[in-house]
Protein backbone atom coordinates (compact mmCIF):
# COMPACT_ATOMS: atom_id res chain seq x y z
CA UNK A 1 0.00 0.00 0.00
CA UNK A 2 1.41 3.05 -1.27
CA UNK A 3 1.97 5.58 1.95
CA UNK A 4 -0.11 8.05 0.44
CA UNK A 5 -3.60 6.11 0.90
CA UNK A 6 -2.07 4.33 4.15
CA UNK A 7 -1.41 7.82 5.66
CA UNK A 8 -5.36 9.02 3.89
CA UNK A 9 -6.79 5.94 5.24
CA UNK A 10 -5.32 6.32 8.99
CA UNK A 11 -6.46 10.06 9.09
CA UNK A 12 -10.14 9.16 8.17
CA UNK A 13 -10.56 6.33 10.03
CA UNK A 14 -9.43 8.37 12.77
CA UNK A 15 -11.89 11.09 11.82
CA UNK A 16 -14.60 8.79 11.73
CA UNK A 17 -13.83 6.24 15.19
CA UNK A 18 -13.70 9.46 17.45
CA UNK A 19 -17.17 10.40 15.82
CA UNK A 20 -18.87 6.62 16.61
CA UNK A 21 -17.44 6.74 19.27
CA UNK A 22 -19.17 9.89 20.37
CA UNK A 23 -22.89 8.05 20.09
CA UNK A 24 -21.47 5.75 22.90
CA UNK A 25 -19.10 7.34 24.84
CA UNK A 26 -17.22 10.26 25.53
CA UNK A 27 -14.71 11.92 28.21
CA UNK A 28 -17.21 14.53 29.64
CA UNK A 29 -21.03 15.40 28.67
CA UNK A 30 -20.24 17.86 25.65
CA UNK A 31 -23.04 20.05 27.29
CA UNK A 32 -22.37 20.45 30.42
CA UNK A 33 -20.94 23.89 31.57
CA UNK A 34 -18.85 24.72 34.29
CA UNK A 35 -17.92 28.36 34.46
CA UNK A 36 -14.98 28.40 36.70
CA UNK A 37 -13.00 25.50 34.73
CA UNK A 38 -13.18 27.96 31.81
CA UNK A 39 -10.11 28.05 29.38
CA UNK A 40 -8.17 25.58 30.56
CA UNK A 41 -5.52 24.30 28.26
CA UNK A 42 -4.80 20.74 27.56
CA UNK A 43 -4.36 18.77 30.73
CA UNK A 44 -4.77 15.45 32.48
CA UNK A 45 -8.33 15.97 32.64
CA UNK A 46 -9.09 17.63 30.10
CA UNK A 47 -6.93 16.61 27.47
CA UNK A 48 -7.27 18.83 24.89
CA UNK A 49 -8.26 21.58 27.58
CA UNK A 50 -11.76 23.82 27.76
CA UNK A 51 -13.89 26.07 25.85
CA UNK A 52 -14.93 29.81 27.48
CA UNK A 53 -17.85 27.91 28.79
CA UNK A 54 -15.81 25.55 30.59
CA UNK A 55 -16.81 22.16 28.04
CA UNK A 56 -14.20 19.61 27.58
CA UNK A 57 -12.96 20.15 23.88
CA UNK A 58 -12.18 16.84 23.38
CA UNK A 59 -16.09 16.18 23.71
CA UNK A 60 -16.79 18.52 21.65
CA UNK A 61 -14.78 17.96 19.11
CA UNK A 62 -15.74 14.19 19.25
CA UNK A 63 -19.37 15.07 18.67
CA UNK A 64 -18.75 17.77 16.36
CA UNK A 65 -16.76 15.74 14.04
CA UNK A 66 -19.81 13.54 13.65
CA UNK A 67 -22.30 16.46 13.02
CA UNK A 68 -19.64 17.12 10.21
CA UNK A 69 -19.30 14.23 8.78
CA UNK A 70 -22.61 13.35 8.88
CA UNK A 71 -23.71 16.58 7.14
CA UNK A 72 -21.06 15.55 4.71
CA UNK A 73 -21.90 11.76 4.32
CA UNK A 74 -25.72 12.69 3.43
CA UNK A 75 -24.79 15.63 1.79
CA UNK A 76 -22.52 13.59 -0.45
CA UNK A 77 -25.09 11.27 -1.20
CA UNK A 78 -27.73 13.73 -2.42
CA UNK A 79 -25.21 14.37 -5.03
CA UNK A 80 -24.61 10.94 -5.77
CA UNK A 81 -28.13 9.57 -5.74
CA UNK A 82 -29.33 12.43 -8.12
CA UNK A 83 -26.15 13.71 -10.02
CA UNK A 84 -25.07 10.17 -11.42
CA UNK A 85 -28.31 9.30 -13.16
CA UNK A 86 -28.39 13.09 -14.93
CA UNK A 87 -24.93 11.86 -16.00
CA UNK A 88 -26.13 8.58 -17.17
CA UNK A 89 -28.80 10.20 -19.37
CA UNK A 90 -27.40 12.76 -20.55
CA UNK A 91 -24.53 10.55 -22.03
CA UNK A 92 -27.53 7.92 -23.31
CA UNK A 93 -28.55 10.87 -25.47
CA UNK A 94 -25.44 12.70 -26.07
CA UNK A 95 -26.02 15.84 -28.16
CA UNK A 96 -29.96 15.65 -28.06
CA UNK A 97 -31.90 17.44 -26.27
CA UNK A 98 -32.07 15.85 -23.05
CA UNK A 99 -28.17 16.13 -22.54
CA UNK A 100 -28.34 19.80 -23.25
CA UNK A 101 -31.31 20.29 -20.63
CA UNK A 102 -29.59 18.70 -17.53
CA UNK A 103 -25.99 20.38 -18.79
CA UNK A 104 -27.42 24.15 -19.17
CA UNK A 105 -29.61 22.87 -15.52
CA UNK A 106 -25.73 21.86 -14.53
CA UNK A 107 -24.56 25.48 -15.42
CA UNK A 108 -27.09 27.15 -13.56
CA UNK A 109 -26.63 25.15 -10.18
CA UNK A 110 -22.74 26.04 -10.76
CA UNK A 111 -22.87 29.68 -10.82
CA UNK A 112 -24.76 29.72 -7.40
CA UNK A 113 -21.88 28.34 -4.50
CA UNK A 114 -23.07 26.01 -1.79
CA UNK A 115 -22.96 29.67 0.74
CA UNK A 116 -25.51 31.53 -1.55
CA UNK A 117 -27.64 28.57 -1.81
CA UNK A 118 -27.60 27.49 1.83
CA UNK A 119 -28.49 31.44 2.32
CA UNK A 120 -31.81 31.44 -0.31
CA UNK A 121 -32.39 27.90 1.79
CA UNK A 122 -32.00 29.68 5.40
CA UNK A 123 -34.07 33.00 4.15
CA UNK A 124 -37.10 30.99 3.31
CA UNK A 125 -36.58 27.81 5.92
CA UNK A 126 -34.72 29.32 8.53
CA UNK A 127 -30.92 27.86 9.60
CA UNK A 128 -30.07 24.44 10.54
CA UNK A 129 -28.23 21.52 9.38
CA UNK A 130 -30.85 19.56 7.98
CA UNK A 131 -30.97 23.08 5.00
CA UNK A 132 -26.99 22.79 5.35
CA UNK A 133 -27.14 19.18 3.87
CA UNK A 134 -29.76 20.63 1.65
CA UNK A 135 -27.28 23.25 0.10
CA UNK A 136 -24.45 20.83 0.05
CA UNK A 137 -26.37 18.33 -1.66
CA UNK A 138 -27.59 20.67 -4.24
CA UNK A 139 -23.92 21.38 -5.15
CA UNK A 140 -22.94 18.50 -5.17
CA UNK A 141 -25.62 17.44 -7.96
CA UNK A 142 -24.01 18.75 -10.87
CA UNK A 143 -20.69 17.99 -9.94
CA UNK A 144 -21.28 14.17 -9.94
CA UNK A 145 -23.59 14.67 -13.28
CA UNK A 146 -20.73 15.83 -15.18
CA UNK A 147 -18.39 13.18 -13.95
CA UNK A 148 -20.45 10.45 -14.66
CA UNK A 149 -21.25 12.08 -18.39
CA UNK A 150 -17.52 12.76 -18.88
CA UNK A 151 -16.35 8.88 -18.05
CA UNK A 152 -19.66 7.61 -19.48
CA UNK A 153 -19.58 9.46 -22.92
CA UNK A 154 -16.39 7.26 -24.06
CA UNK A 155 -17.78 3.91 -23.01
CA UNK A 156 -20.60 4.29 -25.23
CA UNK A 157 -18.02 3.82 -28.46
CA UNK A 158 -16.98 0.93 -26.91
CA UNK A 159 -17.42 -2.63 -28.95
CA UNK A 160 -18.74 -3.92 -25.73
CA UNK A 161 -21.56 -1.44 -25.60
CA UNK A 162 -22.26 -1.95 -29.36
CA UNK A 163 -22.90 -5.65 -28.85
CA UNK A 164 -25.28 -4.78 -26.15
CA UNK A 165 -26.96 -2.59 -28.71
CA UNK A 166 -27.45 -5.31 -31.06
CA UNK A 167 -28.52 -7.69 -28.48
CA UNK A 168 -31.37 -5.14 -27.80
CA UNK A 169 -30.42 -4.00 -24.80
CA UNK A 170 -32.15 -0.22 -24.22
CA UNK A 171 -29.87 2.84 -23.23
CA UNK A 172 -31.40 2.48 -19.34
CA UNK A 173 -30.37 -0.90 -18.82
CA UNK A 174 -26.71 -0.46 -20.60
CA UNK A 175 -26.12 2.58 -17.88
CA UNK A 176 -26.88 0.41 -15.33
CA UNK A 177 -25.38 -3.18 -16.29
CA UNK A 178 -22.37 -1.54 -18.62
CA UNK A 179 -22.02 1.84 -18.23
CA UNK A 180 -21.99 2.01 -14.10
CA UNK A 181 -19.51 -0.66 -12.87
CA UNK A 182 -17.29 0.70 -14.93
CA UNK A 183 -17.64 4.43 -13.45
CA UNK A 184 -17.32 2.97 -9.63
CA UNK A 185 -13.69 3.30 -9.24
CA UNK A 186 -13.75 7.19 -10.96
CA UNK A 187 -17.16 7.95 -9.05
CA UNK A 188 -15.73 6.41 -5.52
CA UNK A 189 -12.28 9.12 -5.90
CA UNK A 190 -14.76 11.40 -6.65
CA UNK A 191 -17.14 10.78 -3.58
CA UNK A 192 -13.84 11.01 -1.39
CA UNK A 193 -12.93 14.41 -2.76
CA UNK A 194 -16.80 15.74 -2.47
CA UNK A 195 -16.54 14.47 1.03
CA UNK A 196 -13.86 16.76 2.23
CA UNK A 197 -15.57 19.71 0.12
CA UNK A 198 -18.59 18.49 2.04
CA UNK A 199 -16.80 18.77 5.66
CA UNK A 200 -15.13 22.74 4.48
CA UNK A 201 -18.45 23.59 3.39
CA UNK A 202 -19.97 22.56 6.81
CA UNK A 203 -17.82 24.22 8.78
CA UNK A 204 -17.80 27.74 6.89
CA UNK A 205 -21.73 27.17 6.71
CA UNK A 206 -21.75 26.49 10.13
CA UNK A 207 -19.20 29.63 11.19
CA UNK A 208 -21.10 32.25 9.54
CA UNK A 209 -24.73 30.78 11.22
CA UNK A 210 -26.27 28.87 8.85
CA UNK A 211 -25.15 25.31 9.85
CA UNK A 212 -26.28 23.24 12.79
CA UNK A 213 -27.52 25.32 15.40
CA UNK A 214 -26.98 25.12 19.50
CA UNK A 215 -27.26 22.70 21.43
CA UNK A 216 -25.66 20.72 18.85
CA UNK A 217 -22.13 20.48 18.35
CA UNK A 218 -20.32 21.73 15.24
CA UNK A 219 -16.63 22.42 14.36
CA UNK A 220 -17.28 25.39 12.32
CA UNK A 221 -19.17 27.22 15.04
CA UNK A 222 -16.43 26.19 18.23
CA UNK A 223 -13.92 28.38 15.41
CA UNK A 224 -16.68 30.94 15.50
CA UNK A 225 -17.07 31.31 19.06
CA UNK A 226 -13.03 31.03 19.23
CA UNK A 227 -12.34 33.84 16.55
CA UNK A 228 -12.78 36.70 19.67
CA UNK A 229 -10.50 34.52 22.20
CA UNK A 230 -7.65 33.13 20.58
CA UNK A 231 -5.20 35.88 22.04
CA UNK A 232 -6.76 34.06 25.80
CA UNK A 233 -6.74 30.74 24.78
CA UNK A 234 -5.51 30.13 21.45
CA UNK A 235 -6.21 26.44 21.93
CA UNK A 236 -9.84 26.63 21.17
CA UNK A 237 -9.23 28.02 17.78
CA UNK A 238 -6.06 25.93 16.89
CA UNK A 239 -7.87 22.56 18.21
CA UNK A 240 -11.45 22.66 15.90
CA UNK A 241 -8.90 24.15 13.10
CA UNK A 242 -6.80 21.37 13.51
CA UNK A 243 -9.63 18.35 13.41
CA UNK A 244 -11.15 20.11 10.12
CA UNK A 245 -7.36 20.45 8.18
CA UNK A 246 -6.29 16.84 9.37
CA UNK A 247 -9.59 15.07 8.43
CA UNK A 248 -9.95 16.72 4.82
CA UNK A 249 -6.25 16.22 4.43
CA UNK A 250 -6.96 12.77 5.38
CA UNK A 251 -9.81 12.52 2.46
CA UNK A 252 -7.72 13.86 -0.15
CA UNK A 253 -4.97 11.87 0.54
CA UNK A 254 -7.32 8.93 0.56
CA UNK A 255 -8.59 9.86 -2.45
CA UNK A 256 -5.52 10.38 -4.31
CA UNK A 257 -4.34 6.86 -3.11
CA UNK A 258 -7.45 5.67 -4.29
CA UNK A 259 -7.39 7.11 -7.95
CA UNK A 260 -3.85 6.00 -7.97
CA UNK A 261 -4.82 2.54 -7.14
CA UNK A 262 -7.94 1.86 -8.96
CA UNK A 263 -7.36 3.55 -11.96
CA UNK A 264 -5.28 1.46 -14.45
CA UNK A 265 -4.23 4.56 -16.75
CA UNK A 266 -2.18 5.67 -13.52
CA UNK A 267 -0.72 2.12 -12.85
CA UNK A 268 3.03 2.39 -13.97
CA UNK A 269 4.70 -1.36 -14.99
CA UNK A 270 7.70 -2.40 -12.47
CA UNK A 271 11.01 -1.18 -13.65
Amino acid sequence: MKPTLLIGATLTALAFGAALLSFAWTPFDPSAISVPDRFQPPNASHWLGTDHLGRDMLSLVMTGARTSLGVALVAVGIGTGLGVPLGLAAAARHDGWIDQLIMRGNDLVFAFPSLVIAILITAVFGPGAINAIIAIGIFNVPVFARVARGGALPLWRREFILAARTAGKGAARISSEHILPNLASLLIVQGSIQFSLGILAEAGLSYVGLGAQPPVPSLGRMLADAQTMVSLAPHTAIVPGAVIVLTVLGLNLLGDGLRDRLDPRLTRAPA
